[in-house]
């Protein structure tokens, strides 16, 4: 099997959105469900000068990161569907969700560290990212990847990307991989933190 992952270049993300609208275009999405989100972080404090005591910023900082499902080896919403509508293709590595066998109970939606199954109300199930199944039966990229102007986002073969940037899967505000193993790698941002502690999240939906 060839497992399938996301890279995900913090360091080259402007924030701006636009793989967020793109998946919710794609999904045909309403008001409120949304299979990728990017997450705004910012942190920082204040000097102040002994002589005048003017106030300063101090070690301000701010990144983004565009998250979606990780596709994880240890899957938690597969581990909690109760019929079986989610599971991990033999052949992609990817996790995805039978809409014939979901019957909306939100289990997974409960279980997903990363919050990436979304309910729809107007069909009663759950939905996520598939990494555009249709559109790359195609030889077409996700529509996430193929919009993002600062190409910050690119799907493969998970080996090929750790060899080639590395196996970090760690970068606040996401929850720690130790549980699921996401099959994400992510070219960090200068700024990037590990820890919850050091951030303000501005924009983590809950």
């Amino acid at each position: 099997m060839a497992q399938m992952g996301f890279l995900i270049k913090s360091a080259q993300c402007s924030g701006c959105k636009a793989c967020e609208l793109a998946c919710k275009d794609i999904h045909n999405f309403e008001i409120g469900p949304r299979a990728r989100r990017v997450r705004e972080v910012c942190g920082g404090g204040w000097s102040v000068d002994e002589k005048t005591g003017v106030c300063h910023p101090s070690g301000v900082f701010t990144y983004s990161v565009s998250y979606s499902c990780g596709h994880c080896d240890n899957p938690a919403c597969v581990a909690v569907c109760p019929t079986g509508a989610h599971a991990k293709d033999e052949e992609t590595g990817l996790v995805t969700i039978d809409q014939e066998q979901c019957i909306g109970c939100k289990s997974c939606i409960q279980a997903c560290p990363y919050g990436a199954p979304q309910f729809v109300e107007a069909k009663g199930v759950t939905e996520k990212c598939d990494m555009c199944a249709e559109l790359r039966s195609y030889g077409e990229e996700p529509a996430c990847v193929a919009i993002c102007p600062q190409r910050a986002l690119k799907v493969g073969d998970i080996d090929e990307l750790r060899a080639e940037f590395g196996d970090c899967a760690d970068v606040a505000p996401l929850p720690s991989s130790a549980d699921t193993a996401p099959n994400v790698v992510i070219v960090a941002h200068r700024n990037a933190k590990t820890n919850l502690a050091d951030v303000r999240i501005l924009s983590l939906e809950q």
